[in-house]
């Protein structure tokens, strides 16, 4: 990066208001804010969309121009020098969890219009268009799969597959979308799948990786692969009380070995950092005094190194097999790893570095992340990237969800820093 490029964007990162982007985080939070602190704001509920009207007004506030895709994904641009050039992308989603915290996705979407803001007061000009974005369902609490707006922008004919989904009370996605897209009548349409120069998410680690090693500042790596399986365990119902234990086929025994084999082979490649969960489970008939006759549980299991998960599987095809016909396995979803290009790491180390030695605090690490984010198929679309900041406690998805003021302030001026760099590169 040669030297003007380089100093406009130390002159965004200086800009960044704490003060400024702290009022910014709270204000977002009263949408569905909760006594306990937390914040309840599923995706498109009447609280979703007031918290929409409100980032509207902030970015119009701010100069921006406002547009919204048919996946109600909200993009907010702030013009370059050359307009017709790919945006820079960043941003995060508005939605929680049904109890949730205040930072998660929420923060990567207020720390954009930080960014638009400083560039304002430092009058910085950018050679290419910088959009800021609120991305659709990413938590997925309420309509299911998680990730739908991103997912639809980069692969515009998921989103036909998703109208029909529906919540605990039978509304369908599809008529909430369209009641979203109707609420902003004002709003300007914008295609999905256009071409983004860059995109970087700024988020909170939702994990204990970076507080434990007292790093205020992760560079995201990549993020793991992952692969979904529904086991079920057949046996057959009987009385629990006369049918001795050398004659029962007891579905829940057969599924507790099998956990047990599960758990032992994810210790074994503990050092991969494999991680196993056994989710969700379903004893049928569910009665204290019967013995089950069918036992289903989930299987989440997630690394980095997608061979390590070949091995995983295999492992499991073999115990299936094994139990003759009494075990049925399905794999239900399946992601390959996301690996972030190197020029982009480069540059957020170079920028979150600058942070963190002015404040004088460690240098960022390097840091996978464990959970999936809007990110993962961005990267599909165009050069992508994350910086995380830490988790107290490595909390999330709950109300206890928090992260030192300071550190949110970080996250912010190295984002600044990037997103100005990316923002004035040629190609």
């Amino acid at each position: 990066m040669n030297q003007p490029l380089s100093r406009s964007a130390e002159q965004a990162q200086d800009a960044i208001d704490n003060e400024r982007l702290q009022s910014s985080i709270a204000a977002l939070a009263t949408f569905g804010g909760r006594p306990d602190g937390g914040v309840s704001r599923e995706t498109l509920t009447s609280i979703d969309l007031a918290s929409r009207h409100y980032l509207i007004e902030q970015a119009r506030a701010l100069g921006c121009e406002v547009m919204v895709d048919d996946c109600a994904n909200l993009f907010f641009r702030r013009a370059g020098r050359r307009n017709e050039l790919p945006p820079v992308l960043t941003g995060s989603h508005g939605d929680t969890q049904p109890v949730g915290g205040k930072l998660d996705g929420a923060y990567g979407v207020v720390a954009g219009l930080e960014i638009i803001a400083a560039l304002n007061d430092a009058g910085i000009d950018t050679l290419r268009p910088i959009e800021v974005v609120a991305w659709t369902n990413e938590e997925g609490s309420r309509f299911g799969p998680g990730t739908m707006g991103s997912s639809a922008f980069v692969d515009p004919s998921r989103l036909a597959g998703y109208l029909d989904a529906v919540d605990q009370s039978r509304v369908r996605f599809g008529d909430a979308l369209q009641a979203a897209l109707d609420s902003i009548p004002g709003v300007p349409r914008c295609e999905m799948q256009r071409p983004l120069s860059a995109c970087v998410e700024l988020h909170i680690e939702q994990g204990p990786v970076l507080e434990r090693a007292g790093i205020p500042l992760g560079v995201v790596t990549g993020i793991q692969a992952v692969r979904w399986f529904t086991v079920t365990c057949h046996g057959a119902m009987a009385h629990a009380g006369t049918t001795p234990m050398d004659e029962r086929r007891d579905a829940m025994a057969a599924a507790v070995s099998l956990a047990q084999k599960l758990y032992g082979f994810a210790a074994t490649h503990a050092a991969d950092q494999l991680r196993l969960t056994l989710g969700r489970w379903q004893v049928s008939p569910n009665s204290v005094n019967t013995i089950p006759g069918q036992v289903e549980f989930t299987v989440d299991v997630r690394c980095l190194d997608d061979s390590v998960l070949d091995r995983f599987e295999a492992f499991l095809r073999g115990l299936a097999a094994d139990a003759g016909g009494s075990v049925s396995l399905e794999r239900f979803f399946q992601r390959a790893p996301t690996h972030f290009p190197r020029p982009m790491l480069d540059l957020i180390q170079a920028a979150a570095g600058r942070a963190c030695a002015q404040a004088g605090l460690p240098a960022p690490m390097p840091i996978t992340s464990g959970a999936f984010h809007d990110a993962m198929y961005l990267a599909d679309h165009c050069p992508t990237a994350m910086i995380f900041v830490p988790s107290k406690n490595g909390i999330s998805h709950n109300a206890a969800e928090a992260t030192d003021p300071h550190d949110l302030f970080l996250g912010v001026q190295a984002l600044a820093y990037t997103v100005t760099a990316l923002a004035n590169q040629e190609t």
